[in-house]
């Protein structure tokens, strides 16, 4: 698959770009890389479009600032709309975002609604940034408890833990969350002491939907690049609440759709609400949701087929 490297001021970003047409920009999330969408990169670009999945700043090729302020959402952004300003020939695009990648394309499509004419959220749906940080309502409602999120905010503490072996790190979240996991681990109920990885299943053998040369691409870029870029992004949503919390049009206004697994996490965030009831609640144009039924959090992944019929027929109602 060719790269391409395109720049937003001192930050480079790493580009996967494939096929020749109107561009889909496709944005990854935690723990990942552009390579999360290989199956869409060869299936969208057979049909006509160019397809450019990119390395989050943070990730793989891309730039790692070291500063948390430096993967706010306003920062991320900004390098998504100058990717379709360098790939898009003048004209819109479409975005495709997952895990943490989704926010990054709602939030574009609202930053920048003159560079974005769709986009399609996997696994998480749109919930405008509000003046309250979401790190405070996880203070509050897992007081006492293990959060992932709260883990994280400790600079230093789940790197050194990820770090210290990346391929079994990997495997464990991956399978944590998958449709093929008996249960949902990384939301398994676990003392507020408790380490990111503790208690996670590291399986054997490993669910068909990633090969062992898949997991190398992540496992050599994580290995290289390190885990503090990908978990500042986690660190940085009280940030997000003060730069854009307030904003006073946050509707997604473009074509939107919704598409995640039955049994993915996020699902359950919040407990006693489905984040999945109503995703197109902030959305002024919303085209519909897909439920995948047995599948988990790596929707494009573990159902490549059936999530690329979905986001092939929303493109269709375009």
């Amino acid at each position: 698959m060719p790269f391409t490297l395109v720049a937003n001021g001192p930050i480079t970003l790493n580009v996967a770009i494939a096929g020749r047409g109107p561009l889909i920009v496709c944005i990854h999330g935690w723990p990942e890389l552009s390579h999360a969408w290989r199956h869409q990169l060869a299936h969208f670009s057979a049909l006509g479009y160019t397809v450019a999945a990119m390395d989050v700043r943070g990730y793989g090729g891309s730039s790692k600032p070291h500063e948390i302020s430096a993967y706010s959402m306003r920062n991320l952004t900004a390098d998504v709309a100058a990717v379709i300003d360098a790939l898009g020939g003048g004209k819109k695009a479409i975005l495709f975002g997952h895990d943490w990648g989704a926010p990054i394309a709602w939030n574009t499509a609202v930053l920048y609604p003159d560079k974005v004419s769709a986009v399609a959220g996997l696994s998480v749906p749109y919930i405008p940034i509000s003046a309250k940080s979401f790190m405070d309502v996880a203070r509050s409602v897992y007081k006492g408890r293990f959060f992932y999120q709260l883990y994280i905010q400790a600079e230093g503490v789940a790197e050194a833990e990820f770090e210290a072996d990346v391929r079994t790190a990997l495997r464990k979240l991956y399978y944590s969350s998958c449709g093929d996991a008996p249960r949902n681990g990384l939301f398994e109920s676990k003392s507020a002491d408790a380490r990111l990885l503790d208690g996670l299943v590291d399986p054997d053998p490993f669910p068909a939907w990633l090969s062992e040369s898949d997991l190398q691409v992540n496992v050599d870029a994580f290995t290289a690049g390190g885990s503090r870029g990908p978990f500042n992004r986690y660190r940085a949503q009280d940030i997000d609440s003060q730069e854009l919390g307030s904003l006073p049009n946050a509707v997604v206004t473009q074509p939107s759709f919704f598409i995640a697994g039955e049994k993915d996490p996020v699902r359950s965030f919040l407990p006693g609400v489905d984040l999945y009831a109503t995703p197109g609640a902030a959305c002024s144009d919303f085209r519909g949701s897909v439920i995948l039924p047995g599948i988990g959090h790596w929707v494009q992944q573990e159902a490549p087929a059936q999530t690329n019929a979905a986001l092939e027929s929303f493109l269709h109602g375009l």
